[in-house]
């Protein structure tokens, strides 16, 4: 056995002729008219571990969306793209933890693969999230799948900061192991917060509550030396410097940041207490109905919006990031979506794939952006997770990493 982890992966136990219950995050952006797939990025993150079950039989529990979204559906859908991601069948089963759903999983023969209904679907899931794994390991839910399993994998890395039943309750009466995915992105995560040296965090996009938050986690904690601000997070830096931005910005910050005066106090104190170590553009592009235009943050205000930090600001980011030991990086710049204002996430992001530091990116838009260019393989770790990581970064504990490590120390056979 491997006793160097606090938690069991695949390898610790032999799994041949066993039925594993797999916990994945395979919640898609789906077309909500054609019900169709458009991303399966989540899906192909855990082809390594289905297959690496392979000599076994697996049930896969997984969830699409919440109840009242508009892709809050069955998982029929996943079931036929998963089979033809992975060349072998994967039976989707409109059940969870009723006869129906016990019969498939006891039918099983080695090799097969049955995805189980949307664990949404099922109050449960939702009405006990919080609750204390004791609780949640006696749902119908966990009581009756343990009953037909030998063995919990939970790969689902995406979902680590949720406590709900499918995801907690099972390390509590069975061994639960961590899938290939999990143990990449615990291994990878561990490494870039625990690696000392010279370390810059980028942040960028428009979740400013969280990005100010682990920011000021991060700097306390001497995890970062440097924070390089990008995107909304900048535009309240910017402001937290006693600079007006204009109508433009401002309807902005107003539409996506909750309690924006809020958040720049707390930007302001942050610069304060660690004025030289957080960077804000000194210039930025608006959006000149539509056209690139460059000014310094000197100049502000101004009655169109920020869609970009400037290239005096590119130019001194890539200096820093070229000089780090590691680089962490969540969020895009500005408005990439946008050709004319994509160019400062485009170059951060190719700096990155430059640079000699290990680099870890994160967070939905960012990782659809890492792929788009085609730098997935030059970036150190992309995650899966965006309130996980965020979660993880900001030094708090994920509920399901507490379960992974209870489980060793209850089942560890020593």
């Amino acid at each position: 056995m491997n006793h160097s982890r606090d938690f069991f992966t695949i390898d610790d136990f032999d799994l041949r002729g066993k039925t594993v219950l797999l916990r994945a995050d395979i919640n898609s952006p789906m077309d909500p008219v054609s019900g169709r797939i458009l991303d399966d990025t989540r899906m192909r993150r855990h082809i390594p571990t289905i297959n690496d079950l392979k000599s076994g039989k697996t049930a896969i529990l997984a969830h699409q969306s919440k109840p009242g979204k508009k892709d809050f559906t069955n998982l029929s859908k996943h079931a036929e793209q998963l089979t033809q991601l992975l060349g072998r069948g994967v039976k989707y089963v409109d059940s969870l933890f009723d006869e129906k759903a016990l019969n498939a999983i006891q039918q099983m023969k080695n090799g097969d693969i049955i995805l189980l209904e949307n664990t949404r679907f099922f109050a449960e899931e939702l009405v006990l999230k919080n609750a204390k794994p004791e609780i949640l390991a006696k749902t119908h839910l966990v009581t009756r799948l343990s009953s037909v399993a030998d063995y919990y994998v939970n790969d689902a890395f995406a979902a680590t900061h949720r406590a709900q039943s499918s995801l907690i309750g099972f390390g509590e009466v069975m061994p639960a192991m961590a899938g290939r995915l999990m143990e990449r992105e615990l291994t990878m995560l561990g490494k870039a917060l625990g690696a000392g040296g010279n370390t810059t965090a980028i942040f960028g996009g428009a979740k400013v509550d969280d990005s100010i938050e682990v920011m000021g986690h991060m700097l306390e904690s001497g995890v970062a030396n440097k924070i390089l601000t990008g995107g909304l997070v900048a535009s309240i830096f910017i402001k937290a410097q006693g600079i007006e931005l204009g109508k433009g910005s401002q309807d902005a910050i107003g539409k996506e940041v909750p309690e924006p005066e809020k958040m720049i106090s707390t930007a302001s104190a942050l610069l304060s207490k660690y004025g030289d170590m957080i960077l804000v553009p000194t210039d930025v592009a608006l959006n000149d109905n539509g056209i690139r235009s460059g000014t310094r943050v000197s100049e502000l205000p101004s009655q169109h919006p920020i869609y970009d930090i400037g290239l005096d600001t590119i130019v001194k980011y890539i200096e820093i990031i070229k000089n780090s030991d590691n680089v962490i990086l969540n969020g895009p710049m500005g408005v990439f979506e946008l050709e004319e204002f994509s160019f400062g996430t485009l170059e951060i992001f190719k700096a990155l794939a430059d640079t000699k530091a290990f680099t870890v990116v994160g967070g939905g838009h960012t990782a659809t952006v890492v792929s788009q260019l085609g730098l997935e393989d030059r970036i150190d770790h992309v995650s899966t997770g965006g309130g996980a990581l965020i979660t993880m970064l900001s030094g708090k504990t994920l509920p399901v990493v507490e379960m992974l490590k209870r489980s060793k120390i209850k089942f560890d056979k020593k």
